[in-house]
């Protein structure tokens, strides 16, 4: 285990942690904040609903992940999915140009 921390420097280690925690926090109350001024600039205008708090804005943010992004596949690699969305596609674009020349190639024939 302590093969591991054979290159671990405190003085440089250490500082980019807390700076990575302190960036994400920093963007999680950004994320929330933007969530809250769109809400409660646009909503209450155009649907007459009542306007959101801080803590009423990231969760709703909450609930949209857990509704949209928690769904079957969810734990499946987004670029496996990719993968087979473009062969399936190849696929089909190779089948459909192969239909479209022995259509054009046919009268030709005639």
């Amino acid at each position: 285990m302590l093969r591991h921390f054979k290159n671990f420097n405190p003085f440089i280690h250490i500082p980019l942690i807390l700076g990575g925690i302190v960036l994400a926090a920093g963007l999680a109350f950004l994320f929330g904040l933007i969530v809250m001024v769109l809400w409660n600039w646009i909503m209450p205008e155009v649907f007459g609903l009542t306007t959101l708090t801080y803590w009423q804005a990231w969760g709703l943010v909450l609930l949209a992940h857990i509704l949209f992004k928690m769904g079957p596949g969810y734990k499946r690699p987004h670029r496996i999915h990719d993968r087979e969305w473009k062969e399936k596609f190849r696929k089909r674009f190779w089948k459909q140009e192969e239909e479209e020349n022995k259509t054009q190639e046919s009268p030709d024939q005639v």
